[in-house]
């Protein structure tokens, strides 16, 4: 199974992937995990990724723009999955319905969230590992990995 991954902390990757189970598959070629740093899809010289919500309200959240780019230019075809605490929980049935999937895109959230137009227009599920806060979705990318 092929993974792409989304994130503005490129370096938290492969992480513990390479440990135990997940390694011995990479090992194998069995997964492969391709990681993207979102700054990489922007245009302006300060690499901005975050802006106020589309319609207002508190905190920042990652910009859409940046994010349709780069999802624009995966490798794959499967399933754009976004983590993020409103998505579906993630159990086995999830896990089993994902395997079948020959790649996964995994979009990780920051700040208070993504842009909602990312959500509406670009993903094809959205996926939370449980109801806790977390400081992003890169934790959460791994547990689903």
């Amino acid at each position: 199974m092929n993974f792409e991954v989304l994130t503005l902390f490129p370096a938290l990757f492969p992480g513990p992937l390479t440990s135990g189970v997940t390694g011995r598959g990479m090992a194998a070629g069995l997964i492969s995990l391709r990681i993207h740093n979102l700054r990489d899809y922007t245009h302006d010289r300060h690499r901005q990724v975050d802006d106020v919500p589309y319609g207002g309200g508190a905190g920042m959240v990652l910009k859409p723009e940046p994010i349709f780019e780069a999802v624009r230019a995966r490798a794959g075809k499967g399933p754009v999955i976004l983590m993020s605490p409103q998505g579906t929980l993630l159990n086995q049935a999830v896990v089993r319905q994902l395997s079948g999937h020959a790649d996964l895109y995994l979009i990780c959230g920051r700040y208070e969230g993504v842009d909602e137009r990312v959500a509406a227009h670009l993903v094809d599920q959205e996926i939370s590992i449980g109801d806790y806060v977390l400081t992003g979705g890169e934790l959460p990318a791994m547990v689903l990995i």
